[in-house]
């Protein structure tokens, strides 16, 4: 799967130019936002072109969804959220974005939410059924303790991944080699895929974070596509070391669409 790419889609409003976008870059799978109760949101018209738009071009189409909240409100997400996504028919997978560290409770009481956000996976998958669940996640995960199924230590990267069909790790650097580039930031959650054996997929920011330093290694806005091609390629020449690594996201179409050639 080396090379492969995938992109987030949060604007949903130009289905056909996202799918224009996509094909024209070689995107193969969209991670598309999804409000609660699609069945009566104002924006299932164009939800609905984005996915057979898409289809029609042979590019697989995932349901995209998370906020910090869901990790309490489990049941709420699989009924108003998950439900009305996998009865629509449009999506081929479930794509989580939760991050729970924006929490006020992560910093006081972590490993309560750690368990929440996991017992939410955990529905998810039972909801989901054949419909695969992936996740986002940042790459410091690895760092973050959680206790596994056997009651072993274990950290949250490896829980997720256990409980998903696979993760994209959130890698946001313009370099990709080197200390603090992308792969050396990635290489713990790489390493945690082929132990696990799941797919870890590296996402790579286009959108304008700030103008501090930290914020503009994040990302390659400014630079243009062809620029961040070279990064790119040597990301994928890099991680392709690991046997599950599994290809590039892009976040986001807006950013992307916005980059000069």
């Amino acid at each position: 799967m080396t090379g492969s790419r995938a992109m987030w889609v949060w604007d949903t409003s130009t289905p056909q130019r996202t799918v224009d976008l996509a094909v024209g870059t070689g995107i193969g799978q969209l991670f598309v936002a999804v409000p609660p109760n699609l069945g009566t949101s104002s924006r299932l018209a164009d939800i609905t072109a984005l996915s057979q738009r898409a289809r029609a071009a042979a590019i697989r189409v995932d349901a995209l969804g998370g906020d910090p909240t869901w990790v309490d409100n489990g049941s709420w997400v699989v009924t108003h959220w998950l439900t009305p996504v996998k009865s629509s028919g449009l999506f081929t997978g479930i794509h989580i974005d939760v991050e729970p560290y924006s929490l006020p409770a992560w910093a006081t009481t972590q490993s309560t939410v750690v368990a929440s956000y996991l017992t939410l996976l955990d529905q998810l998958k039972a909801g989901a059924g054949a419909c695969p669940v992936e996740a986002d996640i940042p790459f410091w995960f690895g760092t973050v303790a959680a206790g596994s199924s056997t009651g072993a230590a274990s950290t949250l990267d490896r829980e997720i991944m256990k409980r998903t069909a696979g993760v994209t790790v959130m890698a946001y650097r313009n370099t990709a080699t080197g200390a603090d580039g992308t792969l050396d930031i990635a290489s713990t959650a790489l390493a945690a895929g082929d132990s696990v054996g799941k797919p870890v997929r590296l996402g790579q920011e286009t959108t304008y974070l700030g103008d501090t330093a930290g914020d503009r290694k994040q990302t390659f806005f400014g630079w243009t596509r062809a620029d961040m091609e070279t990064q790119l390629a040597l990301v994928d020449s890099g991680a392709a070391a690991y046997a599950t690594y599994a290809g590039l996201a892009i976040h986001d179409a807006s950013g992307y669409a916005a980059m000069a050639p």
